[in-house]
């Protein structure tokens, strides 16, 4: 681990754990020494220990770690490692005073990290059985744990590992303690603004002014030396003066004074800050600013942020400088950009929608999309969750946050920064590392999120999402009063994917009885333009009746006969209607509770992201199977052998990366000619770990460009994501002549990342050709590159 981590307990606290040094003796004894009676017995199964120092000791040599509030020693918790080698005895010691707020269930999770780098597989612990405390944070860790139940202790045995149940558990409490700290952010008692002055147009005075006019009912201040009220609101001359503990603060100050006011906050008891000024980072000022906010646990938004809102009656409040409160509604925002978010709250207002919370988060020092994904997951206030982010601090932490409240909620995403110039700007403006495209459209795709490219397009989707149920399928009418729409309309719904279906005969029968005999009835539907706006609608409600239908696209063109628009209402089958209105200047308008668009082109565009929602819903999640002929212990002994000879690093032999990659059960094989050739590549990303690409090899690699990627590790549903994300994957794996044996090339990926996992120290792998027929899948050639690379654990509980 890091030199010293900080996360949070489950009341929502900050406390930084750490490996203990020599120089802790004393904290450790002391510690010890202040255990009552009862602790003390429970720990050292004895009232009065003999030989405190000698213990304290074990706990340094352990290795041991440290959960500190400050200065102050909260609990320690270390193994010793036992004859077996991969086994250890652990041990845990929590103050009285912090008990029962998660701190042994913290450094457990931290020691289990700890150990597992350092190739330990179980735990072994005694316990008293009056101990019920203890034998329950040992129980409820998620990790596979049996527990003596017979005499007076209990002996415990956990297997270390990375289990489902046991990342689903650490994963709750992570959102409980995170949501408990973010209340200070979301839903402050009281709220103080710092550099609100008497001058209109400055940002302090935008701040205090969206304060007071969205009504918020808590406590209310300014912090300015050179006034007693601004705005109605009292003020007072320094933090040290406010009336009592402070839960939010929003600083609107210059750069260089910032750090002071930071340090002032977290000498009041501040419990979170809104850091509005730009211009820290990458300098020693934003510096300052982390030390302090961890030092004084201060949960920190910003720098460089426009602010906070949150539009709950119960809370009401909006510390941003946008011209105007935000708009109340069910979607939650988080954002890196400041003119997005403000631009998006425009676009909503204008149509009647409005979002929960809204959350800034510039540069992003602590609080960041994975916060909110926790917040959202049990806010009965939002419906829809947006994400603008431009950096990722944690993408395995991300995509399981983010895949698990779309199963809940809708989660759209904004693409951001693909190419070089875009990324570049993005990087001068929050400091965010370059992201590949393809790797961030692979985290998105997992996660279950509906990406889009612009405030044009997020708007519009958001307008569906709010207004309209999600299709069964992708089986789409096209109903128009112009012929030329209706083409264009059946055109744009094929290239976007989704299926023009048969009307039954029935429905052909029904409309035909509604139409002149001129209008062309199939898919797409020409009502002709002289129907009535009555006729329109009845046809889009007999189509819609049509069980191989799944939706409409309504497109009219207003004439002299009427609006053929004005008779649509909300569908009553329960299957969404997206209206196009033909020569419409508003990329998107509310008709009687139906979205309506200026172009057919963007109601597909639309209709096809609720179409894949839909079918992602009712795919299964997948899971990481269990794989046999996988030996681990020749591949780490090749991967050992070449790195005791190379310490720096490098490409195996052919025959040792044959023999690597055969020890996952990947067999080689000579060039076979007529077979399709396939490259599959997996390489280690320093922010979002092994990244697996397919493609086509061979000529038609250089012709066609044809690649999916996928981050690790592939579960069964994400390993034929990345099939189907082939544009010739319907050529590829389809029942008809030339195409190889899928379930080959779905075995072949799935070790591929399981090789990569298991691991560590490889970086690189290279299989071309991978040579694949209707028989089966093998490898032409293989190539592994593997370093020493520290031991890292995505899913450990730490903030930023």
């Amino acid at each position: 681990m890091t030199a010293e981590i900080t996360a949070l307990l489950a009341d929502g606290d900050m406390v930084t754990v750490r490996l203990l040094r020599e120089d802790d003796f004393d904290v450790v004894v002391d510690l010890h020494r202040r255990l009552d009676e009862r602790d003390r017995y429970l720990r050292f199964f004895t009232a009065h220990p003999a030989g405190l120092e000698h213990l304290t000791r074990l706990v340094l040599e352990g290795p041991g770690l440290g959960a500190f509030r400050g200065d102050d020693l909260l609990g320690v918790a270390h193994y010793r490692v036992q004859s077996e080698g991969d086994t250890a005895e652990v041990a845990l010691t929590v103050d009285g005073s912090a008990q029962a707020h998660g701190v042994g269930t913290l450094l457990l999770e931290h020691l289990v990290s700890l150990a597992l780098g350092k190739g330990i597989r179980r735990f072994l612990a005694l316990v008293l059985a009056e101990n019920s405390r203890m034998v329950r944070v040992f129980s409820d860790l998620g990790l596979p744990c049996v527990i003596s139940h017979t005499g007076p202790e209990r002996d415990v045995e956990i297997q270390l590992g990375e289990p489902e149940t046991y990342l689903e558990r650490i994963e709750e409490r992570e959102r409980i303690a995170d949501v408990a700290s973010l209340r200070a952010v979301l839903e402050p008692a009281s709220v103080a603004v710092v550099g609100a002055g008497r001058r209109e147009g400055s940002v302090g005075r935008a701040v205090l002014r969206n304060l007071v006019d969205s009504g918020y009912s808590g406590e209310l201040h300014v912090v300015n030396p050179s006034a007693t009220e601004i705005l109605g609101v009292p003020a007072v001359p320094q933090i040290s003066s406010l009336p009592g503990p402070v839960d939010l603060v929003v600083i609107c100050v210059p750069a260089e004074a910032v750090p002071g006011v930071v340090e002032e906050c977290g000498r009041h008891g501040v419990r979170a800050i809104v850091l509005v000024t730009a211009g820290l980072t990458g300098t020693p000022l934003g510096e300052r600013v982390r030390e302090s906010v961890r030092g004084h646990g201060i949960r920190l938004v910003g720098p460089n942020c426009f602010g906070v809102a949150n539009t709950a009656s119960s809370v009401r409040f909006d510390t941003t400088f946008a011209h105007g409160v935000a708009p109340p509604g069910r979607i939650g925002v988080v954002t890196q950009s400041g003119g997005f978010g403000i631009a998006l709250l425009d676009s909503l207002s204008a149509l009647g929608l409005g979002v929960s919370t809204l959350v800034s988060t510039g540069d992003k020092y602590d609080v960041s999309g994975n916060d909110l994904l926790r917040w959202w997951r049990r806010d009965e206030n939002t419906d829809i969750a947006v994400l603008y982010l431009e950096s990722f601090g944690n993408p395995k932490k991300f995509s399981r946050l983010a895949r698990a409240l779309a199963r809940e909620k809708p989660v759209v995403a904004i693409r951001g920064a693909g190419t070089a110039a875009a990324q570049r700007a993005a990087a001068a403006h929050t400091s965010a590392r370059a992201t590949p495209a393809a790797t961030k459209g692979a985290l998105f795709g997992q996660a279950g999120a509906l990406v889009v490219d612009s405030v044009t397009e997020v708007v519009g989707l958001l307008a569906a999402l709010s207004w309209q149920p999600l299709p069964a399928g992708d089986r789409v009418v096209v109903v128009s009063n112009a012929g030329g729409a209706a083409v264009l309309g059946a055109e744009a719904c094929t290239r976007h994917g989704l299926r023009a279906p048969e009307l039954s005969a029935d429905t052909v029968a029904g409309l035909r009885r509604l139409l002149p005999g001129h209008a062309t009835v199939g898919n797409p539907l020409d009502t002709s333009a002289a129907v009535t706006a009555e006729t329109f609608a009845a046809c889009v409600s007999a189509v819609l009746a049509d069980d191989a239908v799944d939706a409409v696209i309504a497109a009219g063109v207003p004439t002299g006969v009427g609006d053929p628009l004005a008779a649509l209402k909300p569908p009553e089958q329960g299957k969404p209607v997206l209206a196009v209105r033909l020569g419409q200047l508003e990329s998107v308008t509310a008709h009687a509770g139906v979205p309506c668009y200026g172009d057919v082109e963007e109601a597909a565009v639309i209709m096809a992201k609720l179409a894949v929602r839909s079918l992602w819903l009712k795919k299964a999640e997948g899971v990481i199977p269990d794989l046999d002929d996988t030996d681990l212990v020749t591949a780490a002994r090749l991967v050992d052998e070449y790195l005791a000879a190379h310490p720096d690093g490098g490409w195996l032999s052919r025959k040792d990366s044959e023999e690597f990659v055969g020890c996952f059960g990947i067999r080689s094989t000579g060039r076979r000619f007529g077979d399709t050739e396939l490259i599959v590549r997996a390489q280690i990303d320093e922010t979002f770990g092994p990244v697996i690409v397919l493609g086509l090899g061979g000529l038609d690699e250089a012709l066609l460009d044809d690649r999916a990627t996928a981050l690790c590790p592939l579960t069964t549903a994400g390993v034929d994501g990345l099939m189907d994300g082939l544009r010739s994957a319907h050529l590829l794996f389809g029942d008809g002549d030339g195409s190889v044996d899928k379930a080959a090339v779905r075995n072949l990926l799935l070790r591929v990342s399981r090789m990569v996992e298991s691991s560590p120290e490889v970086v690189d792998v290279d299989l071309d050709p991978v040579l694949a027929s209707p028989e089966g899948a093998a490898v032409g050639a293989a190539r592994v590159l593997v370093r020493r690379r520290p031991h890292s654990d995505p899913y450990l509980r730490a903030l930023r």
